[in-house]
């Protein structure tokens, strides 16, 4: 076992889901209710994005991402569980990109408030 995770307890995928969700929604506390309730999906679909990767990087770590044949070692194929980790974690990044969004839209908002009082 990798010593860097001894002393770290083994999740699944639910505990992931709901470790990641709660995390985001927590970013998401102060954001004004009606942003907030438009991104509640966005982050259900980030907290499952990332515990689905979880489970995927599990196998990847035991299968790798490309097979090659015994014989001829410039014959490769991609494990599918390595193509689905790439979609996944594209998807992923585009979800929390536009959650970002809106919480840089509050601060700039907010900043712009601030300068009637310079």
């Amino acid at each position: 076992m990798d010593k860097h995770f001894e002393n770290v307890p083994i999740m699944d995928k639910q505990s992931i889901f709901e470790k990641e969700f709660n995390k985001l929604t927590e970013v998401f506390s102060d954001v004004e209710e009606t942003k907030r309730m438009l991104v509640d999906g966005l982050i259900e679909e980030a907290a499952f994005l990332y515990a689905e990767n979880f489970e995927l990087k599990k196998l990847i770590k035991i299968t790798g991402t490309i097979k090659c044949h015994p014989q001829y070692p410039d014959l490769q194929k991609q494990v599918p569980a390595a193509g689905q980790y790439l979609k996944n974690l594209n998807s992923y990044a585009v979800v929390i990109k536009t959650l970002n969004g809106v919480l840089m839209k509050g601060i700039v908002d907010n900043d712009e408030n601030m300068s009637e009082f310079e």
